[in-house]
């Protein structure tokens, strides 16, 4: 059997929390219905099937890079460096990995190709990018257990009218990302 490896990031776009990704091997003999970009998906259709990948896949693994290391590193480093992260966190040494984008992280020895709509093309880059999503919205969720003011549930980090609002309000902590715009334009 060949294991095929897809891989995807999940959180580029908000100004607060980590950037995840995830790696997954899928077993070609236990079809899961349904796998699409997460972005099309509903949150329960997500929910739904992120459960049937946990229950179906060989082996998933998923990491994340924080705010600092972002700011640090820029986006699409931290992005990568979480990539390589979920893939060297498997259990079986995929034969080949897909990875969603333009751009492959860098591991010795490994055979890898950059697909450009990866998410909607390859069933195991699909399950990636629910994986990662699923797993970036249930940090979001503690993080708004932890800070309610800041109303994480209604948008999960991106930058809203009232998110912006309520930084304003509230002010620029640790989980944001400072070198984001605005953010950067509210702490100079």
């Amino acid at each position: 059997m060949m294991f095929i490896c897809g891989v995807d990031e999940a959180g580029r776009g908000p100004i607060a929390g980590p950037v995840f990704a995830a790696a997954v091997i899928l077993n070609p003999n236990k079809v899961i219905a349904d796998l699409n970009d997460s972005k099309k998906l509903s949150k329960k259709k997500r929910d739904e099937i992120y459960n049937e990948i946990q229950l179906k896949a060989l082996d998933i693994s998923f990491s994340m890079v924080s705010s600092q290391e972002i700011d640090q590193i820029n986006i699409l480093q931290a992005s990568l460096l979480a990539m390589q992260k979920a893939i060297l966190g498997l259990k079986i040494k995929p034969q080949m990995t897909y990875i969603d984008g333009t751009f492959c992280p860098k591991i010795p020895g490994m055979k890898m190709e950059s697909v450009i709509k990866g998410d909607q093309l390859i069933k195991e880059v699909s399950a990636a990018s629910i994986i990662a999503k699923v797993e970036r919205d249930r940090y979001m969720m503690k993080l708004d257990d932890q800070f309610p003011e800041y109303q994480f549930c209604r948008h999960m980090g991106y930058p809203t009218k009232l998110h912006l609002e309520l930084i304003k309000k509230y002010g620029v902590k640790d989980f944001y990302r400072k070198t984001f715009k605005p953010v950067s334009d509210l702490i100079n």
